[in-house]
């Protein structure tokens, strides 16, 4: 019979850490990216955008 040890998990390295602040700090220029984008565009321009997308999910829109 033998004996099984428990074993343990690793802490996070700082590879880790650094791999999660680098996405956080993307996903916040993306975000901002896209507001303030949609700031600055013409009202007709996101319509077309928003009418565009619902075609291409295969929704209606009138």
């Amino acid at each position: 019979m033998s004996v099984r040890t428990a074993t343990t998990v690793n802490p996070p390295t700082a590879l880790d850490d650094k791999k999660r602040k680098t996405a956080a700090l993307l996903v916040i220029l993306f975000g901002s990216l896209l507001v303030l984008g949609t700031t600055y565009a013409n009202p007709l321009t996101l319509h077309n955008a928003a009418h565009d997308s619902r075609h291409a999910f295969g929704f209606p829109c009138h």
